[in-house]
């Protein structure tokens, strides 16, 4: 269950990450509400995974769904630039994330 809740927590950390860049183009209060709800749900499940996971591995999974997710929602629905480089990169942090499942057990 502490796996599900920690890729639930990094995906909620990529609504937060996606409402900060919404916020800055918009101004709504939607997006600053999608701040807090995100980051404060992606928090919650993050320390309830780290209730049976060492903080490093879990640290490292959600901090990598985050930042490999939050390229991707940019790429996907902010137009930047989804260069071969960049998404090799991402390959990269979510294999990291895997093989850090792997040695875990």
């Amino acid at each position: 269950m502490a796996w599900v809740s920690l890729i639930f927590a990094g995906l909620f950390e990529m609504v937060g990450v996606t409402m900060i860049n919404k916020l800055h183009h918009d101004r709504s209060m939607l997006a600053f509400l999608g701040i807090i709800g995100g980051f404060g749900i992606s928090f919650v499940l993050l320390s309830f995974s780290m209730q049976s996971l060492p903080m490093g591995t879990a640290y490292a999974v959600w901090t990598g769904i985050g930042a490999a997710g939050g390229a991707l929602m940019g790429m996907l629905f902010y137009r930047e630039s989804a260069d071969w480089k960049r998404i090799a990169c991402i390959g990269l942090i979510i294999a990291s994330a895997v093989g850090l499942k792997l040695v875990q057990g």
